[in-house]
């Protein structure tokens, strides 16, 4: 086993599947081997990038690739390209890439990988330079039958444009060994919007179960302004909801007048983003109230929904008091492990009071993000069937069949949540959506002779 109190991100992930396997795992004991074996990747890369700097110096990262199961198929997950990434962060994403891939129903094992180089301040000569290098190396460990990564944190359509390049060239095939890829070279429609576009989906069955209600009128704090973040608001304005914040690592941006921001603003937020620029950068004529260097979830009295759409552990144990205080009855996550184990208490805390059908006051409802945002990596698999049969989906198909799988998604952690937890009349959807992913990964392993029942 690892050391684990050297990987805080990958200790985190692991105490919050253990802790809500629990029920399944009291009923069938034999199963405890099957996690033991689950938290071990089955493979780890790990390797330098050298590449050239504009004026001729060279750099070096450390990168890292993270095949963590590969029960129910090819490993799938992104690549990150940020400073904070390490093994433990990797790890982190990997293990839960392997529930969450799980929870779409398709044939996808679990991986993360990516570097500590930083997109942020280089020339797109030098960003080629780097995807060049780091394939040179990932191209020897992947596969359309093997391993597909994706884009992540740093990763967008750029560089998985140049990476696709180079992995053409090193292996002279064109091949589905990427998602995330351009329209006319094999990629999906609504794949960028495809994670915040599923969150919405998500939670429009929590708002129908729980409230018997929709997005209209609903007031929805999101965090982050990147792609998770800005297709979520896009769809929650088009059902009606208004959004009222927008964040980055340098503040929040927030709407005080109840009506919040519109497309056009969304699509002027997205125009920073993509040069790389703070949030700070946005031009709104003072419409809207800047916040240095806080996230919005203490700014509001009084909200509906939280999306928190940033990054990990972006709700901690205080933040999600407020966010209980003010009334917010729906948090679901945008981001991997968005909320802290503390802030998930917290929600789920409230869910716990209520001891009968009907009597929801004062609950806020939490889902996590391995089911909540799987929407992103669903259409990644959508895209590799699409590249195996060598034809292309519509929008309308892909978008159809996006929201079959968050519907059939957020149906088995209920029903999953309420056959193996009653502590509650509404049933837990982090409890249901770790179990309902670790059975399906577990019973693929011992099919597979991964680990077995002694005396079977």
């Amino acid at each position: 086993m690892s050391n684990l109190a050297a990987e805080p991100e990958f200790e985190q992930a692991v105490h919050e599947i253990s802790s809500t396997i629990e029920p399944f795992l009291a009923a069938h004991p034999e199963y405890r081997k099957a996690f033991e074996v689950v938290q071990i990747p089955e493979r780890i890369i790990q390797f330098r990038v050298t590449w050239e700097r504009d004026d001729g110096s060279v750099a070096v990262n450390r990168a890292f690739r993270v095949q963590f199961n590969s029960a129910l198929g090819p490993y799938k997950g992104g690549l990150r390209l940020h400073p904070t990434v390490n093994l433990s962060v990797l790890k982190f994403l990997g293990f839960e890439q392997i529930f969450k891939n799980a929870l779409t129903g398709l044939s996808m094992g679990g991986g993360k990988g990516g570097s500590d180089f930083d997109p942020k301040g280089k020339s797109d000569n030098e960003i080629r330079r780097f995807c060049y290098a780091f394939m040179l190396e990932l191209s020897r460990h992947i596969g359309a039958d093997t391993d597909i990564p994706a884009g992540d944190i740093g990763t967008g359509g750029r560089e998985i444009g140049f990476m696709f390049g180079a992995y053409k060239k090193y292996q002279n095939e064109f091949a589905g060994i990427l998602t995330g890829k351009g329209d006319d070279w094999g990629g999906s429609f609504i794949r960028p919007e495809a994670t915040g576009y599923g969150l919405v989906y998500y939670v429009t069955e929590m708002l129908r179960d729980l409230d018997n209600t929709d997005w209209v009128g609903k007031r929805v704090l999101i965090s982050g302004s990147g792609n998770v973040a800005q297709f979520a608001a896009l769809k929650v304005i088009e059902l009606g909801g208004h959004v009222l914040s927008f964040s980055d690592s340098t503040g929040a941006l927030i709407a005080t007048d109840g009506v919040g921001f519109t497309p056009a603003d969304i699509a002027a937020i997205a125009d920073v983003k993509l040069r790389r620029q703070a949030l700070t950068a946005f031009q709104h004529d003072g419409r809207f109230e800047w916040h240095e260097g806080q996230r919005p979830w203490t700014l509001f009295e009084s909200a509906d929904v939280a999306l928190p759409s940033a990054t990990q552990n972006e709700v901690s144990e205080d933040e999600a008091k407020a966010l209980v205080a003010a009334g917010v009855r729906y948090v679901a996550e945008g981001s991997n492990m968005g909320c802290t184990q503390e802030a998930i208490d917290v929600f789920e805390a409230t869910r716990k009071q209520c001891t009968s059908e009907g009597e929801t006051a004062g609950v806020t409802w939490y889902a996590p993000g391995k089911a909540a945002n799987c929407g992103g990596v669903a259409v990644s698999g959508l895209e590799m069937g699409q590249n195996s049969q060598r034809l292309k989906w519509s929008h309308q198909e892909v978008d159809a069949k996006l929201k079959d799988i968050m519907i059939t998604c957020y149906t088995n952690c209920r029903e999953t949540g309420k056959t193996y937890v009653r502590d509650s009349a509404i049933p837990s959807l982090v409890s249901g959506a770790n179990i309902a992913g670790f059975v399906k990964v577990a019973k693929a392993m011992l099919d597979q002779g991964d680990w077995w029942i002694s005396g079977k």
